[in-house]
């Protein structure tokens, strides 16, 4: 019989040659439906009845499948992964970023650690648990989706408000961006892996920016331009420092990485965001984390050299703590001033749960019967996942998609990175912990 570390590399490396690019635009992005039928055809073989979802445009393919569990009583867990990628520019990469290669260790392409690693995990258990006749504890259903790469409008959030019936029952999930390993030297000269897992993420909200002034020609002196006004608004926001506020999932992190290191990571130091920086790469994810942040991204204004614009437009992307939403804009408010004119074009709620209860000790349990001198932690995630819109439906969300790394591999650096790439055995790790995970949940 097959386990899911004999074939879990091979899905991979076959997931990552479908070119999945989410350009953000109906019209140039691909791949997904194929995708998502040569997913749905993979449980197939093994038995599972599949539903193939389009959610809300051609192509946005969406697969489902269901494994009924060993008591109808008790809530069903989501586990979900989404199937497109960021594109991705071959010149700049050493291997092709479609090309799926193994070598050297990794399975190199887009995709491999965001998120096709945790899509392969997912479908070499689910078809190991249907061949071998397991019956899990629970119902699992298992959720391969698109569009995750520009907030899900065709994807998650469209399935949320359009087909609720895919998710009854389910009370809890997992998903991407937790379970990896964090290597961390500990106080008596040796090393310790921590695998965080995500209870929580910052809110994603995309705040558009506009300044009006009065048009004319360049030539003249203006003293109402809007282009300067943009520009002001902007380099003042830019530079702006949010205030330290620590949610519990970071203050449990941070516990939990001073214990081990000994590391003055205390609230209250001076120099919290320096002791932080010596974890390594981790340190650009948990640092985003200790405030909120608003960082411009796009500038609109005019069309002509020697003609001032009318209006002029700014986007900025904020990443917002739980909790803090309408602290967060009184201080935008305050610091951009009357003449700028603000509007969200995205808003997408924070996500924060506990670290307990069952399903937490089953996390916990996978991980220790697999690595034995492994810890599990709480963290906060800076970016945001699919969990945004489950959340709506009441479902208690987890990110963890298991992953033994390296010490020396700069994993942040990984996600929408060049080279991106997994390693081989952690793959097999993930396949192993995974599969522990659903048939002890």
């Amino acid at each position: 019989m097959t386990a899911p570390e004999d074939e879990v590399v091979d899905l991979v490396s076959s997931l990552i040659r479908f070119d999945t690019s989410n350009t953000g635009e109906l019209e140039t992005t691909k791949g997904e439906e194929d995708c998502a039928r040569w997913v749905a055809e993979k449980l197939r073989e093994v038995g599972y009845t599949t539903e193939y979802v389009e959610a809300g445009a051609p192509g946005r393919g969406n697969v489902f499948c269901r494994l009924k569990g060993a008591d109808p009583s008790r809530g069903a867990l989501l586990i979900h992964g989404h199937l497109d990628v960021v594109p991705a520019e071959p010149a700049d990469w050493s291997v092709h970023p479609f090309s799926g290669a193994v070598k050297d260790g990794y399975v190199w392409g887009r995709g491999a650690v965001d998120m096709k690693d945790m899509c392969g995990m997912m479908i070499a258990v689910a078809r190991h648990l249907k061949r071998s006749n397991i019956v899990p504890p629970r119902d699992l259903v298992f959720a391969f989706v698109s569009d995750e790469e520009h907030g899900g409008t065709y994807g998650c959030q469209w399935l949320v408000d359009n087909r609720p019936d895919l998710f009854d029952g389910i009370t809890e999930a997992i998903g991407e961006v937790g379970g990896f390993a964090l290597t961390v030297p500990t106080k008596d000269g040796g090393e310790r892996r921590l695998y965080l897992i995500e209870t929580a993420e910052k809110g994603l909200s995309w705040m558009r920016l506009t300044a009006r002034g009065r048009a004319g020609h360049g030539s003249m002196v203006h003293d109402d331009n809007a282009v300067t006004e943009i520009a002001e608004a902007v380099a003042k926001l830019g530079r702006h420092q949010f205030p330290l506020v620590l949610s519990e999932s970071v203050e449990q992190f941070l516990t939990a990485v001073s214990e081990e290191t000994g590391y003055d990571l205390d609230p209250n130091s001076p120099d919290l965001e320096g002791s932080i920086a010596k974890l390594g790469g981790i340190a650009r994810i948990v640092g985003a984390t200790l405030r909120d942040t608003a960082n411009p991204t796009m500038l609109k204004a005019g069309y002509k050299a020697n003609v001032i614009p009318a209006t002029a437009e700014a986007m900025v992307d904020c990443r917002i703590l739980p909790g803090r939403k309408e602290a967060f804009e009184r201080e935008l408010d305050a610091l951009l001033g009357p003449n700028i004119t603000r509007t969200w074009e995205r808003d997408l709620p924070s996500v924060e749960t506990t670290f307990d209860g069952d399903l937490v000790d089953a996390m916990n349990a996978a991980i220790l019967a697999v690595d034995p001198d492994a810890r599990t932690v709480p963290y906060m995630m800076s970016g945001g996942t699919d969990a945004k819109a489950f959340v709506r439906l009441g479902i208690r969300c987890f990110g963890f998609a298991p992953l033994r790394l390296p010490p020396e591999l700069d994993f942040a650096a990984l996600f929408h990175g060049v080279d991106e790439r997994v390693p081989v055995d952690a793959l097999q790790f993930g396949a192993k912990v995974l599969e522990h995970f659903l048939t002890h949940c």
